[in-house]
């Protein structure tokens, strides 16, 4: 039945509810459409105080991309089925197709007997063990329970009130279970015993809600000090698995569970504290559907608009693209069903609404960084700089095992943006990460040295077949649709197109292309790359001839691993290798850099606060971005305050908001 609405947003969910803030168990309709025959999804009830500022445009943009989620994600003659972990991508999607109006087949699968249900005797055959799992379990249990038959609910609220008595991960199974065949990881606990950034959010924020739900105080509790420790790293040294393309999603909605469904005030702010967090970093990789920037646990799998499966979470939010997402990620159903909207200030900032050209001086911490030690500095500086027409980010350290260290995303009109990475990989296919270790980088704003201390390494180039390549005085010119790049090769072949290596990639890359270049041998081999547009050159040809004309590569001591390389625009940037140190030593414009001075988890190179700050070990979070500003604090103790401000009048927020 449809019914006709004309309210925006959250409120609708309020006052559809008709139930007060924090009842969980509303027996109000979730799912209609509306009198444009648009589905919508009702929210449970959450006060004011706990949600951030958003505009009726920002929703309807929102529900505009959420309907063609839920259109492509429904409909599938098979959800999948529930053995092990496979309620990954089965649950979501029966969730979807619930949305969609398929309700009784929905319904029939998320209650049906679990395929492993006897090795979930000891929680009465409701499997309560894979994070993945959890995840979907919550959703099922909290949003779509009215729906369930009373009977099937009530067992898995007994089954919860069993499984979180005391810490599922202290309990132990007489066998070891794999994850997957010819896995290392295994768990003989209750729960998924393993401890990646978002295996763990899962883990912590489902025993949480379950615990609490039951009536388990001193699980609670207990989970509720882990919760703490955990969204406090965040806010002090950062997250352990760094905008990861493919995993940084997850975190996202395993923390939207909490925040939807957890009742203690402290606890649901800890999970808007997380969310809060988690945009305002992705909001930095994220552009116009792609996602670019070093990043930690890379897989080369998101290097094209919508590919990286961190831009479904993003991107139902953020927006922004000439193409809608062609293949949703099914997790979106936790975010349709969520009440929570990212601060407009950062939806700005993912929108690139902020004075530009801009530099940021980031850093990044260890993997688990939570645990005793590995919290004392930084592992990783990062340097973003985001010009008019592009935006690149490179790491100190360079690529090595999961972690890329460079890449580069130029505006494209019909595409969102093309890329332009580089490794030093002996296997072309796998841009991100192949690195065979080495590499060294120095940035400064758009100018880039790279070297490795193999003389003889293997590069590899990511670009796309639609970039005109200009070879002029062993120069390589890469012409983008507004971004132009010049390569100076150091003791380095040309880069040379890769055919078989293209034709490897064309099934996910079909417009992209791989070139392949060598070292000449020698201590060290790498090269410079400056990066021009209209906003600094005018046209292409005036970049070229500027390049060949007025630009200096100083390699006269690449035998010790130095090299510097002055710009068109008179910048300069110096590069000492230093092998067997973590860090190269650099100098930007003639200033030596002190690793010791950079510690700040987001910081312009110029010293303010815009359009994003957040200082190491401080938990202050500040956004400023198309006129709008956003600042949350936790403290010491896990205390959550935050505020949203629009700039230009100053004026309090309308709704409730706790501000300081």
């Amino acid at each position: 039945m449809a019914i006709a609405l004309t309210l925006v947003g959250v409120g609708v969910a309020r006052w559809l509810a008709g139930s007060s803030p924090g009842s969980i168990g509303s027996m109000q309709e979730r799912v209609f459409r509306n009198e444009e025959g648009q589905i919508r999804v009702v929210p449970l009830p959450l006060a004011a105080r706990y949600q951030n500022l958003w505009t009726p445009e920002l929703e309807a943009e929102f529900w505009q991309r959420a309907n063609d989620a839920i259109a492509k994600l429904s409909g599938r003659k098979s959800y999948g089925n529930t053995a092990f972990e496979n309620e990954k991508r089965s649950y979501p999607l029966a969730m979807a197709d619930f949305m969609a109006g398929n309700r009784d087949r929905a319904i029939a699968f998320l209650q049906q007997e679990d395929d492993d249900a006897a090795e979930h005797a000891h929680t009465l055959g409701i499997d309560l063990y894979p994070s993945f799992t959890l995840k979907g379990q919550m959703r099922k249990y909290f949003f779509f329970g009215q729906y369930l038959d009373p009977a099937y609910k009530r067992r898995m609220y007994e089954a919860a009130r069993i499984w979180s008595e005391v810490d599922p991960l202290s309990r132990q199974l007489p066998n070891q279970r794999q994850f997957y065949t010819g896995s290392k990881d295994g768990c003989s606990t209750w729960v998924d015993c393993r401890n990646t950034d978002n295996l763990r959010a899962m883990r912590e924020t489902s025993v949480y809600l379950m615990a609490e739900e039951t009536g388990n105080e001193a699980t609670r509790k207990l989970y509720k000090q882990r919760l703490q420790r955990y969204v406090r790293t965040l806010y002090t040294i950062g997250m352990g698995e760094w905008d990861s393309e493919n995993y940084h999603g997850h975190n996202i909605t395993a923390y939207v569970n909490l925040y939807d469904f957890a009742r203690d005030p402290e606890v649901k702010l800890l999970g808007k504290a997380a969310l809060d967090w988690f945009y305002a970093a992705g909001a930095l990789k994220y552009w116009r559907g792609g996602f670019g920037g070093p990043s930690k646990r890379d897989y080369s799998e998101g290097n094209q608009v919508w590919q990286a499966k961190a831009t479904s979470e993003l991107g139902l939010y953020f927006g922004d693209s000439p193409q809608p997402h062609p293949k949703p990620y099914h997790d979106l159903v936790h975010l349709i069903s969520s009440s929570y909207r990212p601060p407009p200030a950062v939806v700005a900032l993912a929108r690139k609404q902020f004075s530009r050209p801009l530099e940021l001086l980031n850093t990044k911490p260890t993997y688990e960084p939570w645990q005793e030690g590995k919290g004392d500095a930084p592992a990783f500086h990062e340097t973003l700089y985001f010009g008019h027409s592009f935006q690149v980010g490179t790491l100190a350290r360079g690529s090595w095992g999961d972690w890329n260290g460079f890449k580069l995303m130029a505006f494209n009109t019909r595409r969102g943006v093309d890329y332009f990475i580089v490794s030093t990989g002996t296997d072309p296919t796998q841009m991100s990460t192949s690195s065979i270790g080495g590499d060294r980088i120095a940035q400064y704003r758009h100018l880039i040295l790279w070297l490795n201390d193999n003389g003889s390494a293997p590069f590899q180039f990511f670009l796309p077949k639609t970039a005109v390549s200009h070879r002029q005085q062993g120069i390589v010119f890469l012409e983008y649709e507004r971004t132009w790049l010049a390569l100076h090769p150091i003791h380095l072949n040309i880069p040379e197109p890769n055919s078989a290596a293209t034709e490897t990639i064309a099934r996910r890359y079909p417009d992209d292309q791989i070139a392949t270049a060598q070292g000449t041998g020698g201590n060290y081999s790498g090269f410079a790359l400056e990066v021009g547009e209209a906003e600094t050159h005018g046209s292409f040809q005036q970049f070229q001839s500027a390049v060949l004309g007025s630009t200096q590569l100083d390699v006269q001591q690449l035998d010790r691993g130095i090299v510097e390389y002055r710009g068109t625009t008179g910048e300069r940037v110096k590069l000492q290798h230093q092998p067997g140190r973590k860090w190269p030593q650099i100098w930007r414009n003639g200033v030596a850099v002190d690793w010791r001075d950079r510690t700040a988890l987001y910081q312009p190179a110029d010293g303010s606060q815009t359009p994003i700050h957040l200082g190491w070990k401080q938990g202050k979070l500040r956004v400023e971005a198309g006129g709008k500003q956003f600042v949350g604090q936790l403290t010491e103790n896990g205390q959550y305050r935050f505020s949203n401000r629009n700039d230009k009048t100053l004026q309090k927020a309308k709704v409730s908001m706790q501000n300081w």
